[in-house]
């Protein structure tokens, strides 16, 4: 009893300690929430807060006045088709891409091999503008020009997911490698059977990060694209903003519908996403 007695001044001092880095995280947290949450109040709402200062995070008179008013404006099912394919195609390739390109950099020993891997993390430096004009070319000549496949290629082969992989791969011992292969195990054995199952984690939280890029992404597919019927829901959104006027209600509303999903897959992941991200910081 009394070594419980003198542990409680102890544990309320480290709390004590810790409370400025709570407080301060907590603030940084409600910084980084206001604007969804704002967000949410006005597409929720009737609208009239929408100009107030300071802004009200309440809505007043919530429904779905907004929402139904959105379906009615654009064709959201067959934009959220869209951006299903082009996301899905693109999470899935990333993975296949990255994967195959890291084995070799984490397990095999050939000439050149850093200085590949050196020239694949120098990418990182630039953005991903400067590829545009590029990668509309040769998608152009493959005649993959106003196409959702034309989206997807060139977002296939990314320096992160790359360097992401190679890093769960060399954190498999070699010990277990050489042991594969002294029982007869090949290169694409060691990689289907050893060391994929192995990086679950890190191809989870690779595979999140690409789902919430390629279903956000604006930039690339409105320059890809002409046709609207392909447009994904990150472009066809802009629909609802017109050319004299626009209701901010009904692009408020529209950018909740474009965040949820990602959201829910987000928060549904969230505990294979935290479990490759303590691997990657290792």
């Amino acid at each position: 009893m009394t070594a419980i007695a003198l542990l409680r001044p102890a544990a309320r001092r480290r709390a004590l300690r810790r409370l400025p880095h709570s407080l301060l995280l907590l603030a940084l947290s409600f910084a980084c929430c206001y604007p969804f949450i704002w967000t949410l109040g006005i597409a929720f709402g009737n609208g009239e807060q929408v100009f107030d200062f300071p802004p009200e995070l309440w809505p007043r008179d919530a429904g779905w006045r907004h929402f139904i008013a959105v379906w009615d404006a654009i064709p959201l099912g067959r934009f959220f088709c869209n951006s299903l394919w082009i996301s899905g195609l693109t999470t899935a390739g990333t993975l296949v891409v990255s994967a195959l390109a890291a084995f070799p950099l984490a397990k095999l020993r050939f000439r050149g091999r850093q200085l590949v891997f050196y020239a694949i993390l120098a990418t990182l430096l630039l953005p991903s503008e400067i590829n545009f004009i590029s990668n509309y070319v040769t998608i152009s000549r493959l005649g993959l020009d106003d196409s959702r496949l034309g989206v997807v290629l060139p977002s296939l082969a990314g320096a992160f997911g790359i360097y992401l992989m190679k890093h769960a791969f060399e954190e498999i011992p070699d010990e277990i490698v050489d042991a594969a292969r002294m029982d007869g195990a090949g290169d694409w054995q060691v990689f289907w059977r050893i060391c994929l199952p192995l990086s679950l984690p890190y191809l989870a939280t690779l595979g999140i990060f690409t789902l919430v890029w390629s279903w956000n992404v604006y930039v690339w597919p409105s320059v890809v694209l002409k046709t609207p019927e392909l447009y994904p829901l990150s472009v066809g959104v802009l629909y609802l903003k017109g050319a004299f006027a626009t209701s901010t209600r009904m692009v408020a509303a529209g950018a909740v519908i474009a965040i949820a999903p990602v959201l829910l897959v987000f928060l549904c992941c969230q505990r294979f996403f935290m479990r490759g991200m303590d691997g990657a910081v290792k």
